[in-house]
């Protein structure tokens, strides 16, 4: 079967400081992927390449098929690649059903015909997405006034709203008490299982990665360490010795 994304020899320097050094690594319809290491190991940097805002030096990204090094953020998004950020990125003087509703909007192409219609427009769609983030009964409050999980629910919405294969999430937990870190992935692993997409995020919380990552990568300095079940990286020496540390042998 052929992988949902396949990256081959990424790679991305800046100026004599080598950001991504010849990362490969496949990913499945179904399965999260956790990409970890420490800050500065260049997981930002490949999420950035994936998503198109960065071109890389070398390689090849494949998804559903198709090369998409090259293509605009917006195209990569058309073709199915949701993407939340480590700062949330919602429109805070708009209702949280507006925010999905703009998402929406693009997504069927209508950004530039609603003429002061949106209001009216995949309201029903947006409500649908907001019960399935358990934020449909907040659909009218105004993002700027949500606690700061409310909003990384909301994003979560926004990001679905595509219908995408594969979500990107550069830290979904980051900010977060550890009630809503571990009930944000849990709420995104049903997503995974029920809408078969593939997940590939980065955390810094350990807990989070080591409980619902499928496959974990293991980046240092701009290059993978380390992959695999999340058991064979929490017990391999060199993760151990440049990331973990005593905090594995804590049983973390």
């Amino acid at each position: 079967m052929t992988p949902l994304l396949e990256v081959r020899g990424l790679s991305r320097a800046f100026g004599g400081v080598q950001a991504v050094d010849d990362v490969g690594f496949t990913l499945d319809r179904g399965r999260l992927l956790a990409l970890i290491g420490p800050n500065g190991a260049g997981k930002t940097t490949c999420f950035n390449i994936i998503n198109g805002q960065l071109a890389p030096d070398r390689g090849s990204i494949r998804f559903a098929g198709r090369e998409i090094v090259g293509l605009a953020p917006h195209r990569i998004w058309r073709l199915g690649v949701g993407r939340t950020f480590q700062i949330t990125a919602t429109y805070p003087s708009m209702t949280v059903c507006e925010n999905v509703q703009m998402a929406l909007l693009s997504h069927h192409r209508r950004l530039y015909s609603f003429r002061g219609r949106a209001a009216a427009q995949y309201r029903d769609e947006a409500l649908d997405l907001l019960a399935r983030v358990d934020m449909a009964e907040q659909e009218d409050r105004a993002c700027s006034v949500l606690a700061y999980g409310d909003l990384k629910r909301v994003e979560l919405a926004v990001a679905l709203a595509n219908a995408p294969s594969l979500l990107l999430m550069d830290e979904p937990t980051a900010g977060m008490s550890p009630r809503e870190r571990l009930e944000l992935m849990r709420l995104t692993a049903a997503i995974v299982s029920e809408r078969d997409i593939a997940v590939l995020f980065t955390e810094h919380d350990m807990d989070v990665v080591f409980r619902h990552a499928d496959h974990i990568l293991v980046l240092d300095r701009g290059k993978l360490i380390a992959g695999g079940a999340p058991e064979a990286v929490r017990s391999d020496p060199r993760v151990r010795a440049v990331y973990l540390g005593s905090e594995a042998d804590a049983g973390a």
